[in-house]
């Protein structure tokens, strides 16, 4: 049975449709606009180098830690309960969950840092804004057109899904010359939704494998008192369990109730505005989807949580610095003698700026941690864990 959409939910029917014409005739089975776009997400070879690109943990040791892949779908499922309990579209709200992360370089944040920090003076590195460009321009497995040649509901989605970009960047700026998307406008509540999904899932998905590896630790994580609040409840429901048989169930408990915090937070946002349609949506001049003023402090506070005992643990900050030295090298590499990236790549790299640059900017993001990490010891000659302390 198809779902019943609301009339402030993105209609595929209704879609501005995408940069470059398709021809009838080639639907390839039974599906609407939004759905082809999921699909060409899945397909791509973009989505799944995600499997080995960090999430928490750089290149981690363990089958079980999350990485960006199985964080996104963890993310979709957020999204898709929440997207269904409000009537908004489900296929758009979980492509855009899914893709979210596409941009994303080798070894997460710190690899982030150390491009942006190689392209200042030509324009710097920004992941979401790379997102695009992944999917606009740089996967290409169509023989008409560059790009994966998505919906713009689904672009502006991804461009915008944490509010409106009111200085973008000379990628976004490319972009949005090539396919007007509306950049200082608040986006559909498909987008909105897929960003409060994001926030939802790593909150607590990060606690789950923080846990698991030994960085954190049960009384640390119940110092947070919207975590020992719900681990009050959990005890009290399952008396007697051994406390690491009830970590998931407190895991599990938080994401229930953030999810139901949305979607009541949600309602009574849309009915406060007077939202009829996706125009009075992107026309809000705020979000209208996320957590109540309550459980934004509260989730305001577990984040600072996580920063000053997970992510910025002593392990981790490690990790990290020799990840960057990983990127930096590379760039400085492939810029000093473009010949030792792979052919296809070296024989397309400009002798000018800012575009050379650009192009081994291009080229690295798109690599995971494990490949990096070997095109490094191919260049360099060791391991860098043998040249940082």
């Amino acid at each position: 049975m198809s779902q019943t959409l609301a009339p402030y939910a993105c209609q595929p029917e209704r879609t501005r449709g995408r940069l470059h014409a398709e021809p009838g005739g080639e639907t390839r089975g039974p599906r609407d606009a939004f759905q082809r776009d999921r699909d060409r997400i899945i397909h791509s070879i973009a989505f799944r180098r995600l499997r080995h690109k960090t999430q928490v943990f750089v290149a981690p040791d363990g089958d079980h830690y999350r990485v960006r892949l199985t964080h996104s779908l963890e993310v979709a499922q957020i999204g898709r309960t929440i997207a269904r309990a409000l009537g908004l579209n489900e296929d758009l709200t979980e492509a855009l969950c899914l893709a979210h992360d596409i941009g994303h370089p080798p070894f997460g944040h710190a690899g982030e840092d150390a491009l942006e920090a190689a392209m200042e003076g030509q324009g710097g590195f920004d992941h979401n804004a790379h997102t695009l460009r992944v999917l606009m321009l740089l996967e290409s497995p169509y023989p008409r057109w560059p790009g994966l040649n998505l919906t713009w509901d689904m672009l502006e989605g991804l461009a915008k899904h944490n509010g409106p970009v009111d200085n973008p960047g000379w990628a976004m700026r490319e972009l949005d010359a090539l396919f007007p998307l509306e950049l200082g406008h608040w986006p559909s509540l498909e987008a909105q939704v897929a960003a409060i999904s994001d926030d939802i899932a790593y909150d607590n998905h990060d606690i789950d494998d923080g846990l698991r590896a030994g960085l954190l630790t049960l009384d640390q994580i119940l110092e947070v008192p919207m975590v020992a609040a719900c681990w009050d409840r959990v005890q009290a429901r399952h008396p007697g369990v051994a406390p690491e048989r009830l970590l998931r169930e407190l895991v599990r408990d938080q994401i229930g109730g953030m999810v139901n915090d949305v979607i009541e937070t949600t309602r009574k946002a849309i009915t406060d505005a007077g939202v009829r349609d996706v125009a009075d949506v992107r026309s809000a001049g705020k979000a209208l989807s996320g957590f109540s003023p309550g459980l934004a402090e509260d989730e305001r506070v577990l984040k600072r949580f996580m920063y000053a005992t997970l992510y910025h643990h002593p392990e981790q900050l490690a990790a990290a610095e020799k990840a960057r030295r990983i990127v930096s090298d590379l760039f400085a590499a492939y810029r000093s003698d473009p010949g030792l990236m792979t052919e296809n790549w070296s024989g397309q790299c400009s002798v000018a700026e800012p575009a050379r640059s650009r192009h081994i900017a291009d080229y690295i993001a798109g690599m995971t941690d494990r490949f990096a990490q070997k095109r490094h010891e191919e260049i360099f000659g060791r391991a860098i864990a043998d040249t940082v302390d």
